[in-house]
């Protein structure tokens, strides 16, 4: 009889460590869930906290000695606390950057002494002002001053890359790293800065829906179920250890096209304004005019599709707002 697996994973209360967890479950894993729920949501496990196969504990992925002893009971760990979101790292730059760097040095020592895989979230931030799209995982990195607050999370995140890569290279700890783009869904919130989440709600109020900028800049969105099932399949991929994989979708949207598509499909009356980035964050924010992920390693090495597209994305995460406002009486 084959042996089940339990895996830990920092940062599963969180959207996309939250979905990991369901999909961890349905195949059969037990689960031990380390958050320290600042940017987490226990809500978001709810509906699993209680199985006997599931153990959560509260608690930060920089206390090395319970990492430790919550990776003696694993088989597997998927590493996904960090810092998330723009408004965040643009208010907590200095949080941002030593739980980034600090958490992954602290889960890749955890995973070498240990003998295990590893898989490490990063972000396509760290291709930064690259304008060659669509970018590759060996693509250089283009970035601003260093007084700007998103380049300190962009460099992080490469670090956190390096260290992977040296653990790799020197230890042979068994790890892949993988570039999220823009993942959206159920669960997500709008209360970081992610765009999708921060339209519906406006649009569900009848709110003016706020556009930062001119609005021309383009994102390309994927469902967090796309995402999830091939982090899965990467961490028992001998072939992707050592290596830098992006998972996104490639059909971009700009701003003002989203704001639009949101407005319809929920039915809004909502106004589409626009708003200076100096004003949403800082007068030294810069954003990407585009981010497009170039995909095909994924796609060789596990079968990477991403299969939702934006209306079916934009539907799911709707309902899930229109749930919300059903359940609390009040307007999410």
């Amino acid at each position: 009889m084959k042996k089940q697996r339990t895996a830990l994973i920092t940062g599963g209360a969180g959207f996309i460590g939250s979905h990991l967890s369901d999909r961890l479950l349905s195949l059969g894993y037990k689960l031990i869930i380390l958050d320290d729920l600042s940017t987490g949501n226990k809500e978001n496990i709810s509906h699993i906290i209680n199985l006997p196969d599931v153990s959560f504990v509260k608690g930060t992925v920089l206390n090395k000695n319970l990492v430790l002893r919550l990776a003696k009971k694993s088989d597997i760990i998927f590493h996904l606390a960090a810092a998330v979101g723009v408004k965040l790292v643009t208010d907590q730059p200095l949080e941002s950057l030593l739980s980034n760097v600090e958490g992954t040095h602290i889960a890749l020592e955890v995973a070498r002494s240990r003998g295990i895989p590893i898989l490490i979230t990063s972000s396509s931030e760290v291709y930064g002002k690259n304008p060659n799209i669509p970018f590759s995982e060996d693509a250089d990195r283009h970035y601003g001053s260093v007084y700007n607050e998103r380049w300190g999370y962009a460099l992080s995140k490469t670090v956190d890359e390096f260290l992977a890569i040296c653990f790799w290279r020197q230890y042979k700890t068994p790890v892949v790293t993988v570039r999220l783009f823009n993942t959206v869904g159920p669960r997500q919130t709008g209360k970081y800065g992610m765009v999708i989440p921060r339209f519906i709600s406006q649009a569900i109020k009848n709110e003016p829906i706020t556009v930062y900028g001119d609005g021309t800049q383009s994102r390309c969105f994927c469902h967090v179920k796309d995402i999830v099932e091939s982090l899965v399949a990467l961490i028992d991929c001998p072939a992707a250890y050592g290596e830098i994989v992006n998972l996104g979708s490639s059909e971009p949207v700009t701003m003002n096209d989203l704001a639009k598509k949101i407005k319809l499909l929920v039915k809004s009356s909502s106004p589409i304004i626009k708003i200076s980035y100096e004003k949403a964050y800082n007068s030294t924010f810069e954003d990407m005019k585009e981010r497009i992920p170039n995909t095909s390693k994924a796609s060789k090495l596990v079968g990477f599709k991403a299969r939702q597209g934006l209306d079916q994305i934009l539907n799911s995460s709707i309902s899930f707002f229109k749930d919300l406002s059903e359940e609390s009486g009040e307007v999410i």
